[in-house]
């Protein structure tokens, strides 16, 4: 009588380990763009904030085979984001200039520099990047993490130079594809 009052809760029991061995082993492995995302919280960076930069061509983030060419395709895609800051910002210092070719006030003037500021930033940014891609493609790590924790601060610096002047659209985008690349190769860089 003992083992009829106690198989139902045994049975219970096996069923539910079922279930959970099931769950774990049924399903499917995470892809190496999920494990990386996932990994990157101590860098600040949310594992949405990550795909999202990542997976501007979907096909490019989600067919990496592993955290290499993710960390080589972050870095790439932050030196093309950094090139098109900068475009946008000389097309906006070109068409201000021919609307009104001298500043109506100081703040005009003011603003005016802080965009060329800017623009000096982005022109320094860019090759730097366009280095850092190289070396990430071909595994190499340190000297890239460094020149992409300083990129972290060219859109904020764009920011607070150019003062009343409205920034491109690009520059808060590299803002973010900044972050993400520097916390995606300092990751590499620690493993």
């Amino acid at each position: 009588m003992a083992v009829a009052t106690t198989s139902p809760m045994l049975g219970a029991l096996l069923l539910l380990a079922l279930f959970s061995a099931a769950g774990v082993h049924g399903a499917a492995p995470s892809s190496p763009l999920d494990q990386l995302c996932g990994s990157l919280g101590s860098f600040y960076v949310t594992p949405e904030l990550c795909a999202s930069a990542l997976c501007v061509d979907a096909s490019s983030c989600r067919s990496a085979r592993g955290a290499p060419e993710l960390a080589a395709l972050a870095t790439r895609l932050a030196a093309a984001n950094a090139t098109a800051a900068k475009a946008s910002i000389e097309s906006a210092l070109a068409l201000d200039a021919e609307r009104v070719p001298a500043p109506a006030s100081a703040a005009d003037a003011d603003a005016r520099k802080g965009m060329r500021s800017c623009l000096q930033l982005y022109a320094g940014a860019v090759p730097a990047l366009q280095w850092a891609a190289r070396s990430v493609a071909a595994g190499r790590y340190s000297g890239a993490r460094e020149v992409l924790e300083a990129a972290q601060y060219v859109a904020s610096g764009c920011a607070g130079m150019a003062g009343e002047a409205t920034l491109p659209k690009e520059n808060d985008r590299f803002s973010s594809m900044a972050i993400v690349a520097h916390a995606v190769v300092a990751s590499m860089s620690t493993t």
